[in-house]
């Protein structure tokens, strides 16, 4: 199986969701940065299971243990890093049936006719969300370079069902609102709209079902032309790393698809400058335009799937038997995943972006 990604950062995941251990390891990054652990550590237990009560009951601690790429003050070498996360809280018996009745909305099905009963499903295996952990390893190095640098990335829930939170200032990059929202339970803007949400999960949660949703993210600092035209466009390789998160079924840029319905007229960001430096009044564009960044905040919008395991009866097939059959998934779930998506969004904008101003170091 095939889980690597990057132009110049190579970053591989390994592992399944009830293995001892899942992790990653990251080529291409450079040499001096000194680890903040504290702000790892944050990230990670920002998306570990167990980390709200609108979540699974599931806990891990979600620690990465490194075991390379770092000296022994914690300064990266600039050799391939490695780290680790031990699982300790599996019940793998929960999962027996998926064999003969692949679970509706999972990878089940698929995975099995092109891998056979050999491959291993427990809790998803390969294809759980789980994995998202070592990507917010990966990513929360990143995120401290790019810091570094002047970049920063910011995300919040947008909606929950048909409940939504207030947007990002499409123009104007607030750095201290990212900051508050990492703090918050729901990471939103307006905390009615997220009393609201918490309300739609609970009684999804109730009902047996699950909620999606979206969350929306901006990143600021960018330098202009960033970036290359067709294949290497910034929404391009930003999209094939968002892509990753296992339940992201569309990304859309600044006002997404909401263009279609404009005129040329009203969806053009007119420039205009202040006698020092070029902006755009709007930012319909997201900050990209012909693949490259503009200059402004880039802006962008995930659509999350609601959590595919839910407890109330389902239909498929028995594998074994070929014919139809109902199931009913026991386990522990999460019912909305958009809490525990965010750090993950950010973890893994920043690293498509380093991997784009790595570009320029070539």
């Amino acid at each position: 199986m095939k889980n690597t990604y990057g132009n110049n950062l190579t970053l591989s995941v390994f592992g399944g969701s009830h293995d001892s251990e899942i992790g990653m390891t990251l080529a291409g990054f450079p040499q001096g940065l000194r680890l903040d652990r504290v702000a790892l550590y944050a990230l990670m237990a920002r998306r570990a299971p167990g980390s709200t009560p609108l979540g699974t009951k599931r806990r891990e601690a979600d620690l990465p243990i490194f075991t390379e790429g770092l000296d022994e003050n914690g300064i990266t070498t600039g050799e391939v890093l490695r780290a680790v996360i031990r699982n300790e809280n599996t019940r793998s018996s929960d999962y027996s049936f998926i064999y003969d009745t692949p679970r509706p909305g999972h990878a089940d099905y698929a995975a099995l006719q092109k891998y056979g009963n050999g491959v291993d499903l427990r809790g998803g295996g390969r294809f759980s969300g789980r994995l998202t952990a070592p990507l917010c390893i990966a990513g929360g190095l990143c995120l401290q370079y790019l810091k570094e640098k002047g970049i920063r990335i910011g995300a919040h829930i947008a909606s929950v069902g048909a409940v939504r939170d207030a947007a990002f200032d499409p123009v104007t990059a607030d750095t201290a609102l990212f900051d508050r929202l990492v703090t918050q339970p729901l990471a939103v803007i307006d905390e009615s709209a997220g009393e609201k949400m918490a309300a739609v999960i609970r009684e999804a949660r109730a009902a047996g079902d699950s909620v999606g949703g979206t969350v929306e993210c901006m990143i600021t600092g960018l330098p202009v032309g960033l970036g290359e035209h067709m294949f290497d466009g910034v929404e391009g390789r930003l999209s094939s790393a968002l892509f990753s998160i296992p339940a992201v079924k569309g990304v859309e840029f600044g006002a997404g698809f909401a263009v279609a319905q404009m005129l040329g007229s009203e969806n053009n960001d007119p420039f205009v400058t202040d006698g020092k430096r070029v902006r755009t009044e709007t930012n319909n564009c997201g900050g990209i335009l012909g693949g490259m960044t503009n200059g402004m905040p880039v802006l962008f919008r995930i659509a999350v799937k609601p959590t595919p395991s839910i407890a109330r009866e389902q239909r498929t097939v028995s594998l074994q038997k070929m014919e139809n059959t109902t199931l009913k998934i026991g386990g522990r779930h999460d019912p909305c995943i958009l809490p525990r998506v965010v750090p993950v969004v950010e973890a893994v904008a920043a690293i498509a972006v380093m991997d784009l101003l790595l570009d320029e170091m070539r």
